[in-house]
């Protein structure tokens, strides 16, 4: 709609009578109803825009009854093209080529302080929208990367459907593999193997800790419980002990634990594969006394 007004910055039109100045008006005003003519002719009741809508096209389309939405930012129409079916129109002149969008209810909600215009009833029902909201910047910045980590996981599951379960239950059973392993190997071969088994039990340990739990207590427990056969044991930190990973259905994902795993020991490897580190002698401070 902002090409239909005389919007040149830096441009100047010099009339010789108020008349004239009329006559502008009213040729703008045409050419705006000649093209809110074309939106109305695609039978819709919902128009979206990505710039502005003057009051003068506004007011033709409520007279029409369709719903004028200006100011729509470009990534949110894109997806909401997307979501309804629609295509994203450029011109209006041929309306049997364009592919219209559908939903069930379009509504205005309140959150917070912020009016959002709100489509249910998608023709892609599974497509929704995650509203985050926090004290600062900070907040929001942890809860935006705690969410985009989780989607990752969840998207990585999809294509990968394998799972283990969760609350360190995965790292007890290798770590009590790795140190039977390490009880067979002769050598000094078996200290490493060793280390590697109280590296994997540190994971738990972690877990236990940043829930503000007796790690201690619960990784002696915890090692206990998987000396039994089929123990399906791991660190509820809801309750603050052991629970049965299974029953609560507590899981992650097969290929996340395995990338865990392969870059914390390739990462080992790179250090141990270090000769010698050279540092550079400290600076003398010159004597200004």
């Amino acid at each position: 709609m902002d090409t239909d007004k005389v919007k040149i910055y830096g441009a100047r039109v010099r009339v010789d009578s108020m008349a004239k100045v009329a006559d502008i008006e009213a040729a703008e005003k045409q050419k705006m109803r000649e093209k809110v003519q074309k939106i109305i002719g695609h039978s819709i009741n919902c128009f979206v825009n990505r710039q502005l809508i003057y009051n003068f096209p506004e007011e033709l389309f409520a007279d029409a009854g369709i719903l004028a939405v200006e100011h729509a930012d470009f990534e949110g129409i894109e997806r909401l093209a997307l979501v309804t079916g629609g295509d994203i129109a450029s011109t209006f002149d041929n309306p049997e080529s364009v592919k219209l969008g559908h939903c069930k209810v379009i509504e205005e909600i309140m959150i917070g302080e912020d009016r959002l215009i709100h489509f249910s009833g998608v023709a892609m029902g599974q497509a929704c929208t995650i509203v985050l909201r926090g004290a600062s910047e900070h907040v929001l910045d942890e809860a935006e990367r705690s969410l985009h980590d989780a989607l990752c996981v969840l998207s990585q599951t999809v294509n990968d459907t394998r799972v283990l379960f969760g609350g360190g239950w995965p790292e007890m059973v290798m770590a009590k593999e790795v140190d039977e392993l390490a009880r067979k190997t002769p050598g000094k071969k078996s200290h490493a193997i060793d280390a590697f088994s109280r590296a994997l039990q540190a994971i738990p340990t972690i877990i236990a800790d940043n829930a503000g739990l007796d790690s201690a207590e619960l990784i002696s427990q915890l090692r206990a419980e998987h000396h039994k056969e089929n123990s399906t044991a791991g660190i509820d930190v809801i309750t603050g002990g052991l629970g049965d990973m299974q029953k609560r259905g507590i899981c992650e994902a097969f290929k996340v634990k395995q990338a865990i795993i392969l870059s914390a020991t390739e990462a080992a490897e790179m250090i141990l594969r270090v000769d010698e580190i050279i540092t550079c002698a400290p600076r003398r401070r010159e004597d200004r006394m």
